[in-house]
């Protein structure tokens, strides 16, 4: 496993669409603000009601093969992102 800079996951999660019009997918492992660890296996940005920059969050939500929600909107704190894509997220 290569390890990603945060950057980058963070410009991968801002890409909600692929070129052929299908939402992106992506796996990530982050911590909750309790402490519990979460992973995702397959999940797709969405909003939240505020400014994610602002507030350094972002939002996943879990999804099955057809794209249907499986969970509510979660925020995610960019970082407290553990893992995307089953690579280890570094800060650098």
């Amino acid at each position: 496993m290569e390890a990603i800079k945060l950057s980058t996951v963070l410009a991968q999660l801002d890409e909600k669409v692929l070129p052929d019009g299908s939402q992106k997918t992506f796996s990530i492992k982050f911590i909750k603000k309790n402490g519990e660890l979460v992973y995702y296996p397959r999940c797709v940005s969405c909003g939240l009601n505020m400014n994610l920059k602002a507030n350094a969050m972002r939002g996943v939500r879990l999804v099955d093969r057809n794209f249907d929600p499986l969970d509510h909107h979660t925020p995610v704190y960019i970082w407290s992102i553990l893992e995307f894509n089953g690579n280890p997220v570094i800060l650098k």
